[in-house]
């Protein structure tokens, strides 16, 4: 695996980008395309599409990966000056509790905080281990000295900033990387790395190619429109589901067989999973039961293409994120294997 991959890997989970607050991190991924040597076009929702051409113009492919997060926005300012959040994403409340985020203000400002339940202190509420974690009961604490809602509102926050989680990211010596936002900066990595390959090794691919970096995908519709009519295959590169009945773990690329919206096309599947065989890259096959992919989202939007997912496999997804090396470093020979490959008839 390139070293290049976890470095991209580290400086993506370093820029926030909860849904809907993505330009930043767009307009970084741009300077890294433009210094690569390709053009890249920005749609209207903010996603940014890259295309390099082919032997075959006639049929093409489309790869995408998004790189928008969970995140909050500022749902309310309490009487004593601590923020009440709304969620962005599918997460639920333990799952931050107790991280440190960044208030982003309409007008530029930032300001940290720590995501505590109301009642953490265990020395004044009795009911500190079983009260409910949801809307009513989490809060921020902001780290400024503010004590009601007209102090906070003096900073300049207000219902509707943006609230990142930090990424607290982590590179083992023995391979593990940790942090929030595995899910899906990683395969955004992995696409970059490709596409630095291609371009150093001037490699052409056998079709035309469509790379879209998607920012809505955590909202369900991320890479599901410019989608041209010779679009014959559709490859969303995401994270792998790890838990109890699942076959995906954190050293092998996991191709989805079916998740909440459905089988996938099994053909195409099939293909990926000869593709490891043939390359002697480990895999696993697995249903994703409460998923969504920017593939299947196409799909429902309409899209007449053949559609497939694949990932590195992700532990505790959308918490505290973990996997290994050897599994980015199957889904890049995986990647990197299908796009050079024939598509099937």
């Amino acid at each position: 695996m390139s070293n290049q991959t976890i470095e991209w890997i580290k400086y993506l989970t370093s820029i926030p980008s909860p849904t809907g607050n993505t330009s930043e991190i767009i307009k970084n991924i741009e300077r890294i395309i433009s210094k690569l040597g390709y053009e890249s076009f920005e749609n209207n929702k903010g996603s940014l599409i890259i295309t390099v051409k082919g032997k075959n113009h006639k049929k093409q492919r489309l790869v995408t990966a998004h790189v928008d997060t969970l995140g909050a926005m500022v749902r309310a300012i309490n009487p004593d000056g601590r923020l009440k959040m709304d969620l962005i994403g599918g997460f639920r409340y333990n799952a931050i509790e107790g991280e440190y985020c960044t208030i982003h203000t309409t007008k530029g400002k930032t300001y940290t905080g720590t995501i505590l339940l109301h009642q953490t202190s265990v020395h004044v509420y009795k009911e500190a281990g079983t009260v409910q974690r949801d809307q009513t009961n989490m809060e921020i604490r902001i780290d400024e000295k503010t004590q009601s809602k007209e102090e906070t509102q003096r900073l300049g926050i207000e219902v509707g900033d943006f609230i990142s989680f930090d990424p607290r990211t982590e590179v083992t010596k023995n391979g593990f990387i940790k942090s929030r936002h595995l899910d899906d900066k990683v395969s955004v990595a992995i696409l970059l790395t490709f596409l630095k390959k291609i371009k150093e090794e001037r490699i052409e691919l056998p079709y035309t190619t469509h790379f879209f970096i998607s920012n809505n995908e955590e909202i369900g519709y991320g890479g599901n429109s410019n989608i041209s009519e010779k679009i014959v295959e559709y490859l969303a590169v995401d994270m792998g589901a790890i838990g109890d009945d699942q076959q995906t773990d954190e050293y092998s690329v996991s191709i989805c067989v079916k998740d909440s919206s459905g089988p996938y096309h099994y053909s195409l599947r099939k293909q990926l999973t000869n593709l490891c065989i043939e390359n002697t890259i480990p895999y696993r096959l697995d249903i994703y039961p409460f998923y969504g992919s920017d593939a299947s989202a196409a799909m429902k939007a309409g899209a007449d293409v053949r559609h497939a997912l694949i990932g590195a496999g992700i532990d505790a997804s959308h918490a505290y994120e973990r996997t290994h090396t050897s599994s980015i470093e199957s889904t890049e020979k995986l990647v990197e294997s299908y796009l050079l490959s024939s598509m099937i008839d």
